[in-house]
């Protein structure tokens, strides 16, 4: 039986290893956080892929958020007169917050763009048609 700080920092451990996205077994393999001015690239040939292993947030810029932009803009009233610049700021946080609650996407923290508010967004939304 572990007794003392041994104990206690073993346990630490394992809860470390066990917190969302800390070496978790579902997490992407090489995937890095995306954070405010992280790299927002696109995987070639996937339109609307988002950011590759990452999720996009306040902060973030670049064609993955334009991308973003011009979807949300094809939901009634989610970012009505949004512009699309490709800067992810308080507006678009809050339209995409909005869009998760209107449309009950679970899975991503509230105004960040990642897996499941992606498809649910992408399966709502074609950029192909003007």
């Amino acid at each position: 039986m572990l007794t003392g700080s041994g104990g206690a920092a073993g346990f630490a451990l394992a809860l470390a290893l066990f917190a969302p996205g800390v070496l978790h077994p579902r997490a992407p393999q090489g995937a890095a956080p995306a954070g405010p001015g992280a790299p927002t690239a696109t995987a070639p040939g996937s339109p609307g892929a988002g950011p590759i292993g990452g999720v996009l947030r306040r902060g973030d810029t670049g064609p993955a958020v334009s991308e973003l932009q011009a979807r949300l803009l094809r939901i009634p009233d989610v970012y009505a007169g949004g512009a699309v610049d490709g800067r992810f700021d308080g507006r678009l946080a809050a339209a995409v917050a909005r869009f998760q609650v209107w449309y009950g996407v679970r899975g991503d923290e509230s105004g960040e763009y990642g897996d499941a508010t992606r498809r649910d967004l992408a399966s709502r939304t074609s950029l192909a048609a003007g």
